[in-house]
């Protein structure tokens, strides 16, 4: 802009702001300025909610939902069912479960561990998830407490332990092949220190389908709080406009405004349109200088790449990469959640610092993901939506898979509800699709794509449960060599320790098979729900491949089995079985002796076929 249109433009707005006062106010009762910068900042002083609350729950008198009213506090918020008070101790977004410990506020008579009454939950919306119960119906006492006079309540318990939780007891199994526990009460103490789990169904509350209409309205969910009835309350957003200045004898006065916002939008058009081609232009010279774009477009049509996003519009969507939004991080790089400007939600991939400056290796590595990406397309692999190659860094743009990782499902966050979540069909149809992917990547591409990096990080899981294979950074094209037509490339080995094929490892060579000896471990993974690699086991079974096939050799698979499956038993048990045979034959030393992608995917096919046969 030059600085004559820049002296008008200052000029322009000094008048108008002289001549307009304009006082926007946006207020309702649910949504104090204190929320509001809390939102505005991302922060809140409410823990578990890492910002305000949002409906049902609500910390505001007269807000959310009655039944989901938080007082926050330090380490955990505090929400009151039924005169109960319990510690709120974690709650995933989006999810309808939370995890509570009660607040010994009043003890038994004779006991400080435990509360002086069964906790019930009946006529709110919750109810004890089946976990949490059935934690409660296989414990039993070893020996009943013969001396109940004084404290009976006690003894109630010690007797029956799911008597603690109302309704639960109509959910009680026969424990006499689980054993016994001598201390009842202190197991118990510890039980509801950890947390218990609730659920809650908001499809047949009126609060929520209340809500929903609110919500479209743009309303603000809540109640009236000073009615016992607690009625449901849509609040509206207030808007009030003022322009006293157009007052006595304003006809002048709307002439002159109208003026000079017509000047104003002239200007600013003017102004904008000007950056505007500015900018253009040094993208363009910027991009033709980019050696990234230039090593794409050597390597592929620029119709075929997908979109490229600029480092602006990443960093915006990601809130300047806010850790509070970061869900992930690797040795290739960060992955934040971001919300793009047409409102889809992706996964922003950032490599790190070191490697994003470092030189052509790393373009390289990061070009190499871009042009395998661009070239696939299976519902099983995750998509590569764009990406950004900037001073400021390197930004792949990725399908956001809300679930977490299948690692997380076993080992981390969501392995408390593995027993739900993690059937034996789910891990057997994860298992099939997980072959699927790698079929496609080493059967219907050309040349054929070798993932080098299956690992139950990497596979990520939708809300129903499906699977995305994901992270190709360190995927290769299988361009055979002239002189072998055996299907292999020579490069150092890279990949996940526990996972990597050890023969590739020692010869250097990668061919489909490493990828086959990655997907066996997973395969363990699913039966066992162990880790890969642990270092907590005795040393000769840090690997969970050589735990198990040792198991395998001896006939005792039953004793890594995972205790969920154990329980589900009849041909689930057939059927693991027969997965562990194929998992064995995926890990075998010599590469020949392992099945490919499409056996993989026949007899996985045909294991699943008898599991949905029988059940």
């Amino acid at each position: 802009m030059s600085p004559h249109l820049r002296l008008i433009t200052c000029v322009v707005a000094f008048l108008f702001l002289r001549l307009i006062i304009i006082d926007l106010t946006t207020a309702h009762t649910c949504y104090p300025r204190e929320a509001a910068a809390a939102a505005a900042n991302g922060s809140s002083s409410c823990p578990p909610f890492t910002s305000p609350p949002s409906f049902p729950f609500a910390s505001t008198p007269g807000c959310g939902h009655p039944s989901f009213q938080i007082q926050c506090s330090s380490p955990h918020s505090i929400i009151s069912i039924n005169n109960f008070s319990f510690d709120l101790l974690r709650h995933e977004p989006n999810s309808t479960s939370l995890l509570l410990s009660p607040r010994l506020l009043t003890q038994a008579p004779c006991s400080t561990s435990i509360p002086n009454r069964s906790i019930d939950l009946s006529g709110s919306p919750f109810r004890f998830s089946d976990t949490s119960c059935s934690r409660l119906s296989l414990l039993g006492p070893c020996e009943p407490l013969s001396n109940c006079s004084r404290c009976s309540w006690e003894c109630e318990v010690h007797n029956s332990p799911v008597r603690l939780l109302a309704g639960c007891g109509a959910k009680s199994q026969n424990v006499s092949e689980q054993g016994c526990h001598v201390d009842i009460l202190g197991y118990l103490h510890g039980y509801l220190e950890l947390g218990i789990q609730v659920e809650w169904d908001g499809n047949d509350d009126p609060y929520f389908s209340s809500c929903n209409d609110c919500q479209a309205k743009n309303g603000v969910c809540g109640f009236n709080s000073s009615d016992p009835r607690k009625p449901f309350l849509c609040f509206r957003t207030q808007t009030q406009f003022s322009a006293s200045w157009i007052s006595g004898d304003g006809r002048s006065r709307i002439v002159i405004f109208c003026t000079i916002f017509i000047f104003s939008c002239v200007v600013v058009v003017v102004g904008v349109v000007t950056l505007i081609l500015r900018f253009k232009g040094l993208q363009s010279s910027k991009s033709e200088e980019d050696p990234t774009t230039l090593f794409l477009h050597r390597h592929r049509s620029a119709n075929l790449l997908p979109p490229v996003f600029t480092y602006e519009e990443l960093e915006a969507s990601t809130n300047r990469f806010d850790p509070r939004n970061k869900i992930g991080d690797g040795g290739f790089g960060s992955v934040y959640i971001g919300r793009l400007s047409d409102e889809r939600t992706v996964a922003v991939k950032k490599l790190h610092r070191q490697q994003a400056m470092a030189a052509a290796a790393s373009t390289k590595a990061f070009c190499n993901e871009i042009l395998i990406l661009s070239s696939i397309n299976h519902p099983n692999l995750v998509k590569l939506h764009g990406y950004c190659s900037d001073s400021r860094g390197l930004v792949l743009v990725y399908d956001y898979v809300a679930n977490g990782t299948l690692a997380d499902h076993l080992h981390g966050s969501k392995s408390l509800e593995r027993k739900k979540s993690l059937t034996w069909k789910v891990r057997l149809e994860m298992a099939l699709q997980t072959a699927m992917a790698l079929e496609y990547l080493h059967f219907s591409v050309e040349p054929a794509i070798v993932h080098r990096d299956i690992t139950s990080s990497n596979i990520f899981v939708e809300k129903d449960m499906r699977i995305k294979v994901g992270d190709f950074g360190l995927s290769r094209l299988l361009v055979s060599s002239s002189s072998s037509s055996s299907g292999y490339v020579w490069t150092g080995p890279q990949g996940t320790p526990g996972y990597l094929d050890p023969e590739y490892y020692k010869s250097f060579k990668l061919t489909e098979k490493s990828d086959v000896y990655s997907f066996g471990v997973v395969l363990f993974e699913l039966i066992s729900g162990m880790k890969a690699v642990d270092l907590n086991r005795d040393k000769r079974e840090v690997s969970l491949a050589d735990m198990v096939v040792s198991k395998i050799q001896v006939g005792s698979l039953h004793q890594v089995m995972d205790p969920i499956l154990v329980l589900e038993g009849g041909e689930a048990i057939r059927t693991v079985n027969a997965m562990a045979e194929l998992a064995f034959r995926c890990v075998a030393a010599d590469k020949d002796d392992r099945p490919d992608a499409r056996e993989l995917v026949d007899e996985l096919k045909r294991i699943h076929s008898r599991t949905r046969g029988n059940g």
